[in-house]
């Protein structure tokens, strides 16, 4: 089952637009925002509808939700306790650190999980996304303290498990992650260098 996206867009602006509004939680005052909503948020969903895919799958989209929300916890998680991590090196200068770039192969292949997977490594504390080579599709991340490649690597590939399934990837969950080139692959899947 596919439908249009922009009026399933142009439905959830005028949602947002309750929200914003801080409507009385009056019936008439509901839809009377609502269809504002609607008035306003329609045109915007109608004018913008190049830039999102043109249909949109409800089962696909219903079967991601709880692998996003996984997705989400896991980042929070790790947002948490890197920053931690990075205030305890702040205040603790004699700790060492090991700054080194791990070099990631992907298994998600897609520009829009590739994305959100890299953000997600610059976003949190202490990692770096550097570059991604798309021709190996390689994500190379500097991290603060790389002495443990597998701390570092563990997460990512979290993330990659559930951006398989949010973005319908091909691979699976669990998938190893591909070899690319002659040389050894860093980043802990084969004990790094």
């Amino acid at each position: 089952m596919t439908t249009r996206l922009w009026p399933s867009l142009a439905v959830v602006l005028a949602v947002l637009w309750l929200f914003v509004r801080g409507v009385p939680a009056t019936p008439v005052a509901l839809l009377r925002e609502f269809v504002l909503g609607l008035v306003i948020g329609a045109p915007l969903a109608f004018g913008f509808r190049r830039l999102y895919a043109d249909r949109f799958d409800l089962p696909r989209a219903i079967q991601a939700v709880p692998y996003a929300v996984l997705y989400a916890a896991v980042f929070l998680r790790e947002l948490l306790t890197a920053n931690v991590d990075v205030a305890w090196r702040v205040l603790s200068p004699s700790m060492p650190l090991e700054p080194d770039v791990v070099v990631i192969p992907l298994r998600v292949e897609t520009d829009l999980a590739v994305t959100t997977i890299a953000n997600s490594i610059t976003l949190t504390p202490g990692t770096l996304t550097m570059d991604h080579d798309a021709e190996t599709n390689t994500l190379y991340v500097h991290a603060i303290d790389a002495s443990d490649r597998e701390r570092v690597v563990d997460p990512i590939r979290t993330w990659e498990d559930y951006a398989l399934v949010i973005f319908d990837e091909p691979g699976k969950p669990g998938d190893p992650p591909p070899r690319r080139g002659p040389g050894p692959v860093t980043g802990g899947e084969d004990g790094g260098d």
